[in-house]
């Protein structure tokens, strides 16, 4: 799934990874294609619509739910957003109709009644390495807009407190999941370009090295994206 611009994550990736002649290399995984375990080091998806999800959702469970979980497995970097996230929990719930996920985060998503959750959203994490730093290092920024609310269930922690937005569900005050080094947030726009730093800590953590082992990069537009979406944001 690709909407809300997110194929621009990919890009950061690619060219932070480019810049720093670490070498990347991007395949994708259409509907009926087989997913490898063990030959990637991040695996990405990305958001869309109800219509979308319903095929993904058949997608992996028949074709790619067993792989994303020995991969998991591995220990390495999994990132669903929107869509994505909602389908790396257990299931969407749409009135009637459930959507199942496959399982990798303890979280369910109901449609509820009441307004889309949509707007600016800043929240604070804590990854460790980078994202103990204080200041920008601390803080992810993006766009919300989903009309599902998602609900942590004991086994998942949430990615980040809410600062500003609505976050899972518009009450909590948290946005996101995590377990281990997978990670599920509804933060696009997209993500990455507003979010440089944690570009960086999930290029550093697919590579198993320390933040501080990549080389330091001329950021300067990049900080200031992330400035203006905090500005944005009410930040």
């Amino acid at each position: 799934m690709n909407i809300y611009a997110d194929r621009g994550n990919l890009l950061v990736l690619e060219h932070r990874c480019a810049w720093r002649g670490i070498g990347f290399e991007l395949s994708s995984s259409g509907l009926g294609e087989p997913l490898s375990p063990d030959a990637y080091d991040l695996y990405y998806l990305g958001g869309g619509q109800d219509r979308d999800q319903r095929l993904c959702a058949e997608d992996l469970i028949e074709f790619k739910r067993d792989s994303l979980h020995a991969a998991a497995a591995r220990d390495v970097v999994i990132l669903g957003v929107c869509g994505g996230y909602q389908l790396l929990g257990h299931s969407y719930t749409l009135g009637e109709d459930e959507i199942p996920g496959v399982n990798l985060l303890d979280v369910r998503t109901a449609r509820e009644d009441g307004p889309r959750l949509i707007g600016n959203v800043a929240i604070e994490v804590s990854l460790g390495d980078a994202g103990d730093a204080e200041g920008d290092d601390s803080i992810l920024v993006g766009f919300e807009n989903h009309g599902g609310r998602t609900y942590l269930g004991p086994e998942a922690d949430a990615l980040g407190r809410v600062l500003k937005g609505h976050g899972n569900d518009g009450r909590s005050g948290f946005e996101g999941a995590r377990a281990g080094n997978t990670i599920g947030t509804y933060l696009h726009g997209p993500l990455l370009p507003k979010n440089a730093w944690f570009a960086d800590w999930l290029i550093a953590t697919s590579l198993r090295i320390e933040v501080s082992g990549l080389a330091a990069l001329d950021d300067g537009l990049e900080t200031a994206a992330h400035l203006s979406a905090r500005h944005a944001a009410g930040l």
